[in-house]
C-alpha cells in the first residue's frame, strides 16, 4: 500500500501531462502530422499492435544482448580495475572516451564494422551501457572501509575472500544503480542505431520510416511501445536488486517508515 502511494504523485504528473497535450491539441487545431493527440496514438496503437510487438521484440532481443555485453564488460573491467590502481588508471581513460562519443556519429561506423544486421546494434548498446556499469561498480569496489580490509586481513583472509566477501557486496548497490540506469541506455541504443539501417520490422526503422512518410500516429505508437518495453526492462532489473540486495530495500523501508 504504501508503494502505491510512493507512485501515486508520478502517475498524477502523468495523467495531467496527457490531459494537457490533448487540450493543447485540440484548442490550438494542431494538424495531426504534427503533433497527434494522445488518444489517436491509443488509436493507431491497437491498429498496428501485432506489427509492433514483432518489432519490439526484435530491437529489445538487440538492446538485451547489448546491456548483457556492455554491463558484463563494466563489471568485469571494475573488478580488474579495483585490484590495482595502475590498471584503474589505465582503462578510466578508455572507459570515459566510450562515454564521450556522439551515438549518432558511431552508428554509422558501427554498421561498416559489423554489418547492417544485429551485431552493430548490439556494439552501440554495448558501447553505451559499458562506463555507467565500469563507474558505479568501480566506485563500490573502491569504497570499502580500510578498516574493515585491515580486520579481514588480521584474520588472514586471501586477497580473493577480502574481494568476495568484502568489496562485492560493498559495490551491490552502485552497480545496481548502474544496472538499472543502463536498461533505458541500452534500448536508446539499439533504437537511435536502427535508424541507420536494420530489419524492416525493428522499432527504430518503423518510426523512421513512418515519420518520413508524415505517418506521426504510427512514429508515436512506435515510440510508446519502446517506451514500455524500456520501463518493462528497468523494473525488472529492480526487482532482481531486491532479491539479491535484500538489506538495501529493507534500509530504505525504515528510512521512508
Amino acid at each position: 500500500m504504501r508503494a502505491l502511494r510512493d507512485y501515486l504523485p508520478a502517475l498524477g504528473v502523468f495523467l495531467l501531462g496527457i490531459a494537457l497535450w490533448e487540450a493543447a491539441v485540440f484548442a490550438w487545431s494542431i494538424e495531426f502530422y504534427l503533433l497527434p493527440a494522445p488518444h489517436v496514438i491509443v488509436v493507431s496503437l491497437v491498429q498496428t499492435y501485432p506489427v509492433l510487438l514483432e518489432a519490439s521484440l526484435y530491437t529489445f532481443a538487440e538492446a538485451l544482448a547489448g546491456y548483457g555485453v556492455g554491463c558484463g564488460l563494466g563489471v568485469l573491467g571494475a573488478a580488474l580495475a579495483s585490484q590495482s590502481p595502475a590498471v584503474a588508471s589505465l582503462l578510466l581513460p578508455y572507459a570515459i572516451a566510450s562515454a564521450s562519443v556522439p551515438i549518432v556519429a558511431l552508428a554509422p561506423l558501427a554498421i561498416v564494422w559489423f554489418g547492417i544486421g544485429p551485431g552493430s546494434k548490439i556494439a552501440i548498446a554495448a558501447l553505451m551501457t559499458f562506463f555507467p556499469t565500469f563507474i558505479g561498480t568501480l566506485r563500490g569496489l573502491t569504497s570499502v572501509d580500510p578498516r574493515s580490509i585491515e580486520l579481514m586481513r588480521s584474520c588472514a583472509a586471501t586477497e580473493w575472500q577480502v574481494f568476495w566477501k568484502l568489496r562485492l557486496p560493498n559495490s551491490a548497490p552502485f552497480m545496481f544503480t548502474a544496472l538499472r540506469a543502463c536498461t533505458t541506455l541500452a534500448m536508446i541504443g539499439a533504437v537511435v542505431s536502427e535508424f541507420f539501417g536494420g530489419r524492416a520490422k525493428s522499432l527504430g526503422v518503423y518510426i523512421k520510416s513512418s515519420a518520413s512518410l508524415f505517418q506521426t500516429r504510427q512514429a508515436w505508437s512506435a515510440i510508446l511501445v519502446a517506451c514500455v518495453r524500456g520501463l518493462a526492462f528497468y523494473l525488472a532489473v529492480a526487482l532482481v536488486e531486491r532479491l539479491a540486495v535484500p538489506w538495501r530495500a529493507e534500509r530504505e523501508r525504515l528510512l521512508g517508515a
